[in-house]
């Protein structure tokens, strides 16, 4: 095994042949990809159309949430141009079909996202505020759970979208917020940044709602606003805590990063398209989602990775604080 005090490469645990075979990108098994997530939120539609009862509904909202976290793993995929083989695709059909759907950008994103995995366990990485809070109470997590089921957590995160897209804050996908400097700008330069950037979300959403209209259930987008506002922003934070939260911080992937066993409850819920595989992703960015269990295969075969915990496991640890006897009500 490497020296966990080097910096690690893949060279160090698997051979050129195999590093090239992990790292072959194709269009058409991303274009599949794309095409697969539009039709099961497609199918979910059509159920509650053909099924429309509260239970159906609420089912649908959860699915939902889902398939939209699909389309921002697909977002992030596209972001390190992974998605597909030709960059064309990589920066512009999945920015339109994946990420302006949820109100993001794959070349914002992609900026942003580089930066973390430079930093990522160490200071300055820009993602530590989706992780650095836990452990913490029991109370207080369910506190942030029912945030994010009341809708509240994505009404500020739209909020903030709204500041981005004007240019008022630095673009980002966490929680840390920097005003940028008005550089000369007079008050009529935001809402035209705003009308700028956000109009691919507008354009986007305007197109699935009119596409539900023309089939006569026009109604049926309240439940594509339903699962972005309820579920998508649970399923994010369960996501994000389990891939760096509660490790050791340092510039070592194999004490910063988790990789989390995913059951089918997982995968249809906060792991969809092999996120869970977030060590060996860091260890090899390169690798599209799709091979990632191979590569995982690989590691634990020659035993430089442990077997991941699952994400009750990861839970648990994320709300294990206990407030003090003396500070208790």
């Amino acid at each position: 095994m490497a020296d966990t005090h080097s910096p690690l490469r893949p060279t160090d645990w698997l051979s050129r042949d195999e590093i090239a075979a992990l790292t072959r990108r194709s269009d058409a098994r991303g274009g599949w990809a794309i095409v697969s997530v539009w039709a099961s939120i497609a199918a979910l539609f059509a159920l509650c159309a053909m099924l429309p009862h509260p239970v159906t509904w609420l089912l649908a909202v959860v699915a939902m949430g889902n398939r939209q976290l699909a389309l921002a793993i697909l977002e992030h995929e596209a972001a390190h141009r992974t998605l597909f083989r030709t960059r064309w695709l990589n920066d512009h059909a999945a920015d339109w079909l994946c990420a302006r759907p949820i109100w993001q950008h794959v070349g914002r994103y992609r900026a942003h996202h580089n930066r973390h995995h430079k930093r990522a366990g160490q200071p300055g990485d820009p993602d530590e505020s989706l992780y650095r809070s836990y452990p913490t109470t029991r109370a207080r997590f369910a506190r942030k759970l029912l945030r994010d089921i009341s809708g509240y957590t994505m009404v500020k995160v739209m909020f903030g979208l709204v500041l981005m897209d004007a240019g008022v804050i630095r673009w980002t996908v966490a929680n840390d917020i920097e005003r940028l400097p008005r550089n000369g700008r007079r008050w009529w330069s935001y809402p035209i940044a705003l009308i700028r950037n956000s109009s691919g979300m507008l354009v986007t959403n305007a197109v699935l709602a009119g596409v539900l209209i023309q089939l006569g259930h026009g109604a049926l987008y309240g439940i594509w606003l339903a699962g972005y506002l309820f579920a998508f922003p649970v399923f994010v934070r369960i996501r994000a805590l389990a891939e760096h939260a509660m490790l050791p911080a340092g510039a070592d992937i194999r004490s910063n990063t988790r990789t989390t066993q995913a059951g089918w409850l997982a995968r249809c819920t906060v792991a969809p398209m092999h996120v869970n595989y977030h060590l060996e992703h860091h260890f090899m960015a390169s690798v599209p989602y799709y091979r990632l269990p191979a590569l995982h295969r690989l590691l634990r075969d020659r035993q430089h990775v442990a077997a991941p915990p699952g994400y009750r496991e990861v839970l648990a640890l994320a709300c294990s604080r206990h407030v003090p006897v003396s500070t208790q009500e």
